[in-house]
């Protein structure tokens, strides 16, 4: 089976059947924007693929609105649906945008990482450092140790995953994705 991908429009359109918050709708829209700053500026020779990561990026939270109530998982809620309307490429994305597994600093630069990356850089609708979004995330999640440390954890492979884009990247990080 070819794997479909839909398009900006299509992704907005999903994201209005599944009610998506409007401020998470802004905060997709602006994860798209650093995932494509950082896409559209890449070395030659390093290939992914952008419709892939504009997908994703749009769809990473489709889930997000339900699980603010239901208390699911949201990464793992929104790869299922996403799997079962014919999108596997971009669930396998959204199923690891909040903790990345099997990450290899040393392998090709891969389409989930930017997604991941970028979502750690945006608090809200505003591109912050990691820094300022693990500790927002640490205000708002961070109700049990055991949580605070998973969220120090993640900080820790966002800045890896944060090196290993600065080196895949033709210009500095910082003028790929000003601080907003």
């Amino acid at each position: 089976m070819e794997n479909r991908i839909p398009s900006r429009a299509q992704c907005h359109q999903l994201m209005m059947h599944y009610s998506m918050l409007p401020n998470i709708v802004e905060h997709s829209n602006q994860v798209m924007n650093v995932s494509l700053a950082i896409t559209d500026n890449l070395k030659s020779g390093v290939l992914v693929n952008r419709n892939l990561i504009m997908a994703a990026a749009l769809l990473h939270d489709i889930t997000k609105t339900k699980s603010l109530e239901t208390k699911e998982h949201h990464d793992t809620t929104g790869g299922a649906l996403l799997r079962n309307l014919g999108f596997p490429d971009i669930a396998g994305i959204v199923e690891q945008h909040v903790i990345i597994q099997n990450f290899n600093l040393e392998g090709r630069l891969e389409e989930r990482e930017i997604v991941y990356y970028a979502d750690k850089r945006v608090l809200h609708n505003r591109v912050v450092t990691i820094e300022k979004r693990v500790q927002d995330l640490i205000q708002r999640y961070g109700t049990t140790e055991k949580i605070r440390n998973q969220i120090l954890q993640n900080k820790i492979q966002a800045l890896a995953v944060e090196r290993k884009i600065a080196d895949a990247l033709a210009i500095q990080l910082g003028c790929a994705i000003p601080l907003t």
